[in-house]
């Protein structure tokens, strides 16, 4: 038998899935989001808006929500970089 004292404070218990959602400018967020595309599980969705790309990760748990978006962010910043880089140096 166990008491509702031993159970672990941080034990993550429902079932709702954790969601983040975040909205970044880009230059050209077509083409951010198309960098983006071969890394996209289940977890992720992307939609443009005009010059704006929304994500939207979900994740079973906290920690992979994070996990998740850190990966995103990192990724975005990149692929960003690359555009803007590709379009200050064509000539």
């Amino acid at each position: 038998m166990t008491d509702s004292t031993d159970a672990d404070p941080t034990a993550d218990t429902t079932t709702e899935p954790r969601t983040a959602r975040l909205r970044t400018t880009h230059a050209d967020a077509a083409t951010v989001a198309a960098a983006l595309r071969p890394d996209n599980t289940a977890a992720l969705e992307m939609a443009v808006e005009g010059d704006q790309l929304v994500t939207t990760v979900s994740r079973e748990t906290t920690g992979g929500l994070q996990s998740t978006v850190d990966d995103t962010v990192v990724n975005l910043t990149v692929a960003d970089a690359i555009v803007d880089t590709t379009r200050t140096h064509n000539i």
